[in-house]
């Protein structure tokens, strides 16, 4: 359909008035629609809000290829709507373990893709270097926050980081490196630390 006809879909239809050159723009990803928008434009082309999204990472766009509002979604995760949208406005989710776990259920996300959306790539990243090189037994806790996996298997996961990074130190040392630093095998690993993560994880 062309730009034009889709304009003319959204002024007749939706009472959007959108001028070709946006819904240009839409096309050619140089602008973004909202989401009163989007649902207009997938009601033009008959299909629905997930499908006009190529692949979601956002919050926002998770959301909206389930077709849910905010306040619908926010409802269901246990947190306040204005809460929520700011989280989404800001691509940092907030919310505590259970309504991380609820955030993760009602999309239908899997851990990488929880950790995508709720920006918090960095955070774990932090949290598995510190389990890593010191005692793992205390990031449990912090880990479980940022991804719903069962306590015993992520347990299991940091316990392995932890060894091996360990293993790493001790080979190092016994080659004869008096560098404070953990030898270069150690700083490798730890800057691939959420790769080894997610193959110990197998996720």
């Amino acid at each position: 359909m062309a730009p034009g006809h889709v304009a003319y879909g959204l002024r007749a239809q939706y009472g959007l008035n959108v001028p070709p050159e946006t819904v240009i723009a839409w096309e050619r990803g140089a602008a973004t629609p909202d989401n009163r928008e989007l649902t207009a434009l997938a009601g033009v082309l008959w299909c629905s809000p997930g499908e006009l999204l190529a692949a979601a990472t956002t919050l926002r766009e998770h959301r909206l290829a389930r077709a849910m509002a905010p306040e619908d979604l926010a409802r269901r995760v246990g947190v306040d709507t204005r809460a929520y949208l700011k989280m989404e406005e800001t691509g940092r989710w907030r919310g505590n373990e259970r309504q991380t776990a609820a955030l993760a259920e009602v999309l239908g996300l899997g851990p990488r893709e929880l950790l995508n959306a709720t920006g918090r790539d960095e955070e774990l990243a932090a949290v598995l270097r510190d389990a890593a090189t010191t005692r793992w037994q205390a990031y449990v806790r912090p880990a479980a926050k940022l991804l719903p996996l069962r306590r015993d298997h992520l347990e299991e996961v940091l316990q392995r980081l932890h060894a091996d990074y360990q293993a790493r130190m001790v080979a190092t040392y016994s080659w004869g490196d008096s560098g404070g630093s953990g030898g270069e095998a150690g700083r490798e690993f730890l800057d691939r630390i959420v790769d080894h993560f997610w193959a110990l994880a197998r996720l």
